[in-house]
């Protein structure tokens, strides 16, 4: 087997970078009790200020007042933790949270599908560079020692037994995983590196260290197997971004509404299945929250269309009080079947299916302006459609050529310049229901080349009516 080691050692600062307009700005997460706080983690441009990881937050206000701050939350490392778990998911159906900041996904089963290991491995750096987590990424026969890997590696594949022992030999004895007192005790002993350690007797070790130790050394070379609880993700998708400050204008809060959806298509990737509804929480200061739902006919995971959808819904919002914090809860999420497509795709570069340009429609205009015609198992032509607001893609087995453009009321048709080409066909319904009707429609030409469909009742006058004209 082997196993992929993603480490991510900015989880929690990146985690707040991506929910801001501009990343780029210094930032500094704090922790600590109000009388001291401490700064836990810095992103680039606060370094570039001179503010450093255990400074005191005084001591970084004397040295600059230009950088924002936001508490470090060691419950929101194990959330976005599992959300990258959800997202490693669609790539292997063995993925693991075993170790803290680290996905270990098992990828030799998959590699027939996502191509050979440095094609794999570009794909997952690109879409954690579009997420905004930064990472380092190793390979490995063994979950553990690819996790050790990653401690002094970035982008080292080792993908057999012997080069793995050659590798792990040149691991300092601070980065095999060992507790900080076995490491400072070998360290003491002159042993720097880890094959200095594996080249002393087995007996002595045990004498020297606890049975810890052994246990972890056999299981970093793969003698012992690593014990791992695989990752199930969440049946629901529910994710919040708290806001900076009071927003009012609901094009303010268009940056968190992509960003959250953004990560629902993530999560829909991971689960390969689709959104029919979602609701959107505008949480404020006071009152009730702002619910904006929005529904689809059919399920999508596009994160652009679903996108389009909920600006268009924000479009027609008026924000009642300012809003503090925006929600995004899916619950339902039905499977989801790709659409089929032409090997050659004949369609203009501007143009959209047919089911984006609905969904669009729907959420412009209202769920009620746009509604869909459907076949109704009935002969008489003016019943034989209905417009309920269901959508059922099936199209009528008439058996004979019927009119595109039906009228509203059947007109008399005058017979100067009139040709039947076909007919008549009687058609005969409607008994039971009180429309009963006994007509023979015949397919006629006017004069000026246009084609109807008329009908006269049989035994009474022989009138024609037109009912309709074809295309």
């Amino acid at each position: 087997m082997l196993w992929a080691c993603i480490l991510l050692p900015q989880l929690a600062l990146d985690a707040v970078l991506r929910q801001r307009e501009d990343p780029q700005q210094p930032l500094a997460l704090v922790t600590g009790p109000l009388q001291r706080r401490v700064l836990q983690a810095v992103n680039p441009a606060a370094r570039e200020l001179g503010l450093k990881p255990g400074q005191s937050l005084t001591a970084a206000y004397m040295l600059s007042r230009d950088f924002a701050t936001a508490p470090y939350d060691p419950a929101q490392i194990e959330h976005w933790q599992r959300f990258l778990a959800a997202w490693a998911y669609r790539f292997s159906s063995q993925v693991s949270v075993h170790y803290p900041r680290v996905l270990l996904l098992e990828v030799q089963s998959t590699l027939g599908l996502f191509g050979p290991w440095p094609q794999f491995e570009a794909r997952l750096r690109s879409e954690l560079d579009a997420l905004g987590f930064r990472h380092r990424i190793t390979l490995a026969p063994n979950p553990a020692a690819a996790r050790m890997l990653a401690n002094a590696y970035d982008g080292l594949s080792v993908e057999d037994q012997s080069t793995l022992a050659d590798v792990l030999q040149r691991l300092p004895v601070e980065r095999v995983g060992l507790a900080a007192a076995d490491a400072v005790a070998l360290k003491r002993m002159g042993m720097r590196h880890l094959g200095q350690v594996l080249a002393l007797p087995r007996a002595q070790l045990a004498r020297r260290f606890s049975a810890q130790v052994l246990s972890h050394l056999d299981t970093l070379l793969g003698y012992r197997p690593l014990a791992l609880e695989f990752f199930i993700p969440a049946d629901v998708f529910d994710q919040h971004i708290e806001l900076n400050f009071d927003v009012e204008s609901h094009q303010a809060l268009l940056f968190p509404l992509r960003r959250l959806i953004n990560d629902l298509a993530v999560y829909l990737a991971g689960r390969d299945v689709g959104v029919q509804r979602f609701t959107l929480h505008l949480k404020h200061a006071e009152g009730e929250d702002t619910l904006v739902e929005v529904g689809l006919l059919a399920a999508e995971r596009d994160a652009a269309l679903l996108f389009e959808l909920a600006r268009g819904r924000f479009e027609h919002l008026q924000v009642p009080r300012p809003v503090q914090v925006v929600r995004l809860s899916a619950l339902d999420l039905p499977r989801f079947v790709p659409a089929c497509k032409e090997l050659f795709d004949q369609r203009p570069q501007q143009t959209q299916p047919w089911e984006q340009l609905r969904e669009r429609l729907r959420a412009r205009l209202g769920d009620d302006a746009l509604q869909d015609l459907r076949a109704h198992a009935d002969h008489r032509p003016e019943r034989a459609w209905r417009n309920d607001g269901a959508w059922v893609p099936a199209s009528p087995d008439l058996g004979a050529a019927r009119p595109g453009w039906l009228l509203e009321q059947a007109e008399p048709l005058p017979a100067h310049g009139l040709r039947v080409l076909a007919g008549p066909e009687r058609i005969e319904s409607g008994w039971w229901d009180g429309g009963d009707v006994r007509r023979d429609y015949y397919l006629v030409e006017t004069s000026t080349g246009r084609r109807g469909w008329a009908y006269r009742a049989v035994g009474d006058d022989p009138q024609l009516l037109l009912q309709g004209w074809f295309a």
